[in-house]
């Protein structure tokens, strides 16, 4: 899970590995590590989900903990314009650290009302043309959440 700081990295993975969701935010320090055990048709594949602190002007992603990633997430909030530019330059990194490994950019809050959207039809549309892979979630919702994890796991399975 690779973003900005307060994006919503951590709602994703606790609605999608716990099924929950808190209003109350708690920042990430360093990574937190959750795993999920899901099949994919006759396939077992055990998932460890690496929820890495939000990169700010006072703290940078380290390349060191994106070696090795079978696949990640870019993740954005929609009502935050800045927040697609931090996730532009850490898919950067992560492409060269991953080895080219499979990710989705994950427009994350869209259960805010669309007048509080910084991040418009435009600029998605504008990232599914180059060729970038986008699925819009609200982990306060759920919506999209597991398709995202789901569409991600079978881009791993099929690199």
């Amino acid at each position: 899970m690779l973003g900005a700081f307060a994006v919503g990295k951590t709602s994703l993975v606790q609605r999608y590995v716990n099924s929950i969701f808190s209003e109350k935010y708690q920042t990430t320090i360093g990574v937190k590590i959750d795993q999920k055990v899901v099949r994919v048709g006759d396939t077992e594949v055990n998932l460890m989900l690496w929820d890495i602190h939000g990169e700010d002007n006072y703290q940078k992603v380290k390349p060191s903990y994106i070696m090795g990633a079978a696949g990640y997430f870019v993740v954005v909030d929609v009502t935050r314009e800045e927040t697609l530019e931090v996730g532009l330059h850490l898919q950067k990194m992560a492409d060269q650290m991953s080895k080219g490994a499979p990710f989705i950019v994950v427009m994350n809050k869209t259960d805010l009302p669309r007048s509080e959207w910084y991040i418009n039809e435009s600029a998605i549309n504008e990232l599914k043309e180059n060729s970038y892979e986008v699925i819009l979630t609200s982990a306060k919702e759920g919506t999209g959440v597991e398709e995202a994890f789901s569409r991600l796991t079978h881009l791993m399975i099929n690199k």
